[in-house]
C-alpha cells in the first residue's frame, strides 16, 4: 500500500492491532511475521475504506456447556466486535458430524446430528454471554458443506496432498503406533478450509490446534481468487491440573455455566505456576491489571493464595454476579480452609439393610452416588488419600459406614451417607 496514510488511521491501526495481537501465539515466528503484517495491511484498509473486517471463530457443538478454556477465542472475537468488526460465530453442525481430529490421538466419535442440533443451540446462548448479539452474524456450515456435491468434494481434496495431512503431529503419532487413521478425517480440514471461502473471511480465530485447519482455508481462498484470510491464534489453557488441556472429558474444567461454589473451589485448585495463565486468558481483568498482578507475584509482595482469591473471585464475578462470587468465597473459606462442613451437603442414599452401619467397598459406592466417573477412578481416589468418612482419611478400599456419616471426595465433593 503506497497511498500516505492520514496519521489519525495509522495510530487506530496501532491501537487495534496491539490489542488483537495480545497474547497470541504461533508455531513459528516466520508464521508471525506473516500474519502480523498481513493484520496490519487489512486493518488500514478497512479503516480508510470504512469497511469492517469479517472476522469468524468456528465452534463444533460436540458438547452442550462451554468452559472458561472456550472463551479464550470467544473473548477475541467479542474484541473485534468491540473494534466495529464484523463478528461471524460459525456452528459446525456438518463439521462436527466429522469431528475435529487436532488435538486427538485416536479416533474422534462421529455425532448424531440431533445432538449436535441440541449442543448448538446451548453453545449460541452461552456464547452470548460474551457476544453482543444483534451484532453477531451466527452461521451454520451445513448451509453450503450440505448442498456439496461428491464432485465438489473431489474438486476439493485436488488442492492438497496426502503427505501434508500424514505430517501433522496427530496422524504421525497414529500412523507410527500402527493405530488406524480414517479417511473420513482428513476431510474435516478440507471442510473447515472451505468455510472461509463460503464466509469471505478476512480473519479466522482458533487456538494453536487449528493451525493447520486455518491454513488449509488460506489456500482454498487463493485458488477461489479471495484473499486469504489472517490467522489469529491463541493458546490452549490448560485445565484445573495445570498440565492437560481443558476438557470436560478430562474432568480438568471450569464450566462456564457451574455453579458458583464450584467455580471458586476449582479455581483455587489450579498449581500456583498457572495462576497468570488463568488471569490473562481465563478472565475479562484488564491486561494492565494482569501484568501488575504478575510482576507482584514474581517480586513476592503478592502471595500465590492471594492471587487465587483475586483469580477465583473474578471468573465467578464475570458469570453469576460479584454478590455470588463474594458467597462462593465465603463458603470456600468455611469449608476448605476452615474445614466446617457445608450447610448444604447432598444426601446419597444407599441399602443398610435395617442396619445402622454396613461395610463398603469404597469404589463401589464411589461411582453409585456419583463421586466417581468410574469403579477405577473411584479407586484411584482412595489410593491418593482424597477419600474422607467424618474428616478421617479412608485408608482403605472398604470401609464401615455408619448411617449420618459425611463422606468427602477431593476439596468440592460432600456427600451424607442416609439410608433409602
Amino acid at each position: 500500500m503506497n497511498q500516505q496514510i492520514p496519521p489519525d488511521i495509522a495510530a487506530e491501526v496501532e491501537r487495534q492491532h496491539a490489542l488483537i495481537m495480545r497474547g497470541t501465539t504461533y508455531g513459528d515466528e516466520g508464521t508471525r511475521r506473516v500474519m502480523d503484517r498481513e493484520l496490519r495491511e487489512r486493518l488500514t484498509e478497512s479503516l480508510l475504506e470504512d469497511r469492517p473486517l469479517r472476522v469468524y471463530l468456528g465452534v463444533d457443538p460436540t458438547s452442550p456447556d462451554l468452559h472458561i478454556g472456550h472463551c479464550v477465542t470467544l473473548r477475541k472475537l467479542a474484541l473485534f466486535q468491540q473494534l466495529g468488526h464484523q463478528s461471524i460465530l460459525l456452528i459446525g453442525d456438518f463439521t462436527g458430524l466429522v469431528g475435529d481430529p487436532s488435538d486427538k490421538d485416536s479416533l474422534r466419535p462421529m455425532q448424531a446430528a440431533e445432538i449436535l442440533e441440541h449442543n448448538a443451540a446451548t453453545y449460541r446462548d452461552q456464547a452470548f454471554k460474551l457476544l453482543d448479539p444483534e451484532r453477531t452474524e451466527v452461521r451454520r456450515n451445513s448451509e453450503w458443506l450440505g448442498r456439496m456435491s461428491f464432485g465438489d468434494v473431489v474438486h476439493l481434496a485436488s488442492n492438497f496432498t496426502v503427505q501434508q495431512f500424514t505430517a501433522r503431529d496427530t496422524f504421525k503419532r497414529r500412523i507410527d503406533a500402527e493405530q488406524p487413521v480414517y479417511v473420513h478425517e482428513f476431510m474435516y480440514g478440507l471442510m473447515q478450509g472451505y468455510d472461509a471461502v463460503a464466509l469471505e473471511a478476512d480473519v479466522q480465530l482458533g487456538g494453536t490446534d487449528q493451525t493447520f485447519n486455518i491454513m488449509c482455508g488460506r489456500t482454498l481462498q487463493e485458488r477461489e481468487q479471495q484473499r486469504p484470510q489472517i490467522a489469529v491464534l491463541t493458546p490452549i489453557l490448560v485445565g484445573t491440573d495445570g498440565k492437560q488441556r481443558m476438557s470436560k472429558s478430562t474432568g480438568n474444567y471450569i464450566g462456564i455455566d457451574e455453579p458458583p461454589n464450584d467455580q471458586y473451589a476449582k479455581t483455587m485448585s489450579i498449581p500456583d505456576d498457572v495462576i497468570v495463565r488463568f488471569f490473562d486468558d481465563g478472565t475479562n481483568i484488564p491486561d494492565e491489571e494482569v501484568d501488575r498482578i504478575a510482576a507482584d507475584l514474581e517480586s513476592g509482595t503478592l502471595k500465590p493464595m492471594d492471587a487465587k482469591k483475586q483469580l477465583a473471585r473474578a471468573i465467578v464475578s464475570e458469570w453469576h454476579g460479584d454478590n455470588d462470587a463474594l458467597a462462593a468465597e465465603q463458603q470456600w473459606t468455611r469449608t476448605v480452609s476452615q474445614r466446617h462442613i457445608p450447610d448444604d451437603v447432598p444426601d446419597a442414599p444407599i441399602d443398610f439393610a435395617g442396619a445402622d452401619t454396613l461395610e463398603v467397598a469404597l469404589p463401589v459406592l464411589l461411582h453409585d452416588i456419583g463421586a466417581a466417573a468410574s469403579r477405577a477412578e473411584a479407586k484411584r481416589l482412595v489410593s491418593q488419600g482424597a477419600v474422607r468418612i467424618n474428616d478421617e482419611v479412608a485408608r482403605d478400599q472398604t470401609a464401615r459406614i455408619v448411617a449420618g456419616a459425611v463422606l468427602r471426595v477431593g476439596r468440592r465433593k460432600w456427600y451424607r451417607i442416609v439410608p433409602a
